[in-house]
């Protein structure tokens, strides 16, 4: 079964369904590639599964840990290259909000976090500057 279907809009806009909950995303080229850059261009998307990946696979670690990481947050900031056009590197924030963690949990989520699936499937020349931080 597929996973989405993507229906171009025009004006460089599309809509991509999950078929599996219906939900909807919008996305949108950027104003430095031709767009309007009123919704995610698809290398934000690709930037924002990242960071969305890291703190899934972190919440399962988390919970095998009975751990709460409830409102973990991470901040995204995408850079791209030219010749070829592509993102060359994201740098990812990520702030956790829990107190009392051991170093040995604390080590376990940074490992879950930064080996994600996501993070796995990114080229190697894409550099992925992380840090995690614990408050």
């Amino acid at each position: 079964m597929a996973t989405s279907e993507v229906v171009y809009q025009g004006e460089l806009r599309c809509k991509a369904k999950h078929l599996q909950s219906e939900s909807i995303i919008v996305t949108d080229a950027p104003i430095d590639n031709h767009g309007k850059g009123e919704a995610f261009s698809p290398t934000d998307l690709l930037a924002t599964s990242l960071g969305v990946c890291m703190l899934t696979i972190m919440g399962i670690e988390a919970n095998k840990h009975h751990v709460n990481i409830d409102g973990t947050q991470i901040s995204i900031t995408k850079h791209m290259g030219t010749l070829p056009r592509r993102v060359t590197k994201i740098e990812i924030k990520v702030n956790v909000p829990t107190l009392g963690l051991s170093d040995r949990q604390k080590t376990a989520l940074t490992e879950a976090g930064i080996n994600c699936p996501v993070a796995k499937s990114l080229h190697p020349d894409l550099l992925q500057d992380i840090e995690i931080n614990y408050n």
